[in-house]
């Protein structure tokens, strides 16, 4: 779908930029109010359910710009690499966003991994507010209609478990490695016992042949 300028004004070109900046403020939000109860130890029950908020918020809008927004800005603002970056940074905080929702808030790194993924969303909001939008704004994008589309997007996902397909993908990584690690060490036991019986064969042939003499 194409989002080219009408008779839209400058201040309704920028509304898709306004709609993503309000996703930032309300996960930056919830990202203080977990250092909040981590500071005073608070409960995990709530500390739970505010990364799963986190979470959620943050993997709809990911799949809102990477369906509609970062498509339309690849064509518009011509910066393959600040585009690519981008992509890459929503991989990386995906995969961390599944880790946390396969833990349970008092397992060890639990904190840990919040912290880590607030620093890497901070980054990332950085970069698109002070290098992608800028452009975004200067584009012949209709801001307005992307908007409109971002939002029914948003309502008409809201409700899928969108991290699941990585959450698999993580079990699967790690089962395999289990898989491998028994296989080798497996492996390496049959070797040893190879290698012992070989020996055993060749101390039974020498004292045979000591004997015939």
């Amino acid at each position: 779908m194409t989002y080219a300028k009408g008779h839209t004004t400058k201040a309704t070109s920028n509304d898709v930029i306004k709609l993503l900046k309000a996703d930032h403020e309300k996960v930056k939000s919830l990202f203080d109010e977990f250092e909040k109860l981590r500071s005073k130890n608070g409960n995990t029950d709530k500390k739970s359910e505010i990364v799963k908020e986190i979470c959620h918020e943050l993997t709809l809008h990911a799949m809102a710009e990477e369906s509609i927004v970062y498509p339309a800005a690849r064509d518009s603002i011509e910066d393959e690499d600040l585009m690519d970056e981008a992509d890459v940074e929503h991989a990386v905080a995906k995969e961390l966003i599944a880790e946390l929702q396969d833990m349970d808030a008092d397992e060890s790194h639990y904190d840990a991994k919040v912290i880590v993924l607030r620093e890497y969303i901070e980054h990332h909001v950085k970069e698109e507010e002070g290098k992608m939008f800028p452009k975004l704004a200067k584009s012949e994008i209709d801001g307005e209609e992307m908007a409109a589309e971002v939002t029914q997007f948003k309502e008409e996902h809201k409700n899928d478990d969108s991290t699941s397909s990585a959450k698999k993908r993580i079990h699967a990584a790690k089962k395999s490695s289990v898989k491998q690690t028994k296989k080798d060490s497996n492996g390496q036991d049959a070797d040893d016992e190879d290698e012992h019986a070989r020996k055993s064969k060749s101390g039974h042939k020498a004292e045979n042949k000591e004997i015939s003499k």
